[in-house]
């Protein structure tokens, strides 16, 4: 993935979702050939030359200052997640030996510590390409029941959030919202790509999930960024019924290293009861509550 090319493509995708009208231009009727605004409208509206702009939606210029950068995102009124996500893009790269094959994800022992102490909780680390890097028995049995609970282990067959949204019809059917979470996904991919241009590995997944899935590259070509650190999602489980659960995803500032998503439900609610009923339903059955047992001699009521 070449970063400069990313830019490119952000800035032109979307200049073309923005209408003059959306920016209080008038058109006066006439006719536009191409959707969205015009290159010159836009540097006009970010206080920059026209063949400036040009040459940064070419790809060609590699310099641009963080004040430009500021003045483009609000021309074209991204928000905090899209502003940040054109300044990785900007960011000239760094120089790097010759591409080597990224080294394997890990999950630190005492994030295992941690997932082991909140195991009433659902909860899943994933890597940066969105590889499930380990879960907890709540969270497996909540997210993905259906798979090997060993899976996460074994780095050949970990799941991947990503190809399950996309790709498995157990996940899609999970999510009663599905286009809001895919879009979600798709936006962490986004953002996991503007981070890491140089990753072969997750360059290879989104050329997947585009070949695979059209609704994928339909998304993947609009450019937006949807920020989910912290997002609520009804879901349809089949072990539980309906339930709507939080989903926090927590993460270094940086986006380096994997990230821990948790799901939590409002206490006293339903869905924390299902919840509960789930973590039952899931447990192994030394862990299950005992049934009471009646004593011989007391007569049955």
């Amino acid at each position: 993935m070449d970063k400069y090319g990313q830019l490119a493509d952000f800035l032109q995708a979307r200049r073309g979702q923005l209408q003059p009208e959306d920016v209080g231009l008038r058109t006066y009727g006439e006719r536009r050939r191409v959707p969205g605004l015009r290159r010159e409208e836009l540097a006009m509206l970010a206080g920059i030359s026209a063949p400036y702009y040009a040459r940064l939606e070419q790809g060609q210029s590699h310099n641009a200052s963080p004040e430009v950068l500021d003045a483009l995102a609000g021309a074209l009124r991204l928000d905090e997640s899209e502003r940040a996500h054109l300044h990785a893009l900007a960011r000239a790269p760094r120089k790097s030996r010759a591409a080597t094959r990224p080294r394997p994800e890990r999950v630190s022992g005492a994030t295992r510590a941690l997932l082991a102490a909140i195991a009433d909780t659902p909860a899943i680390v994933i890597g940066r390409r969105s590889d499930v890097l380990a879960w907890n028995a709540q969270g497996h049995a909540l997210f993905a029941g259906h798979l090997d609970p060993a899976a996460p282990d074994d780095p050949p067959r970990r799941p991947n959030m990503a190809r399950l949204v996309f790709l498995d019809a157990h996940t899609r059917d999970l999510y009663a919202d599905w286009p809001a979470k895919a879009k979600a996904v798709v936006g962490n991919l986004r953002l996991a790509a503007g981070r890491h241009p140089d990753d072969p590995l997750l360059a290879a997944l989104i050329g997947e999930l585009t070949m695979r899935s059209e609704e994928f590259a339909t998304m993947w070509a609009d450019h937006r960024i949807v920020a989910c650190d912290v997002a609520d999602y009804a879901m349809r489980h089949p072990l539980v019924g309906t339930l709507t659960v939080t989903q926090q995803t927590l993460q270094s500032p940086q986006g380096d290293g994997p990230a821990l998503v948790v799901a939590t439900a409002t206490p006293g609610s339903p869905s924390a009861t299902a919840l509960t009923l789930l973590a039952h339903a899931t447990a192994p059955e030394e862990r299950r509550p005992a049934r009471p047992v009646r004593d011989a001699g007391t007569p049955a009521t």
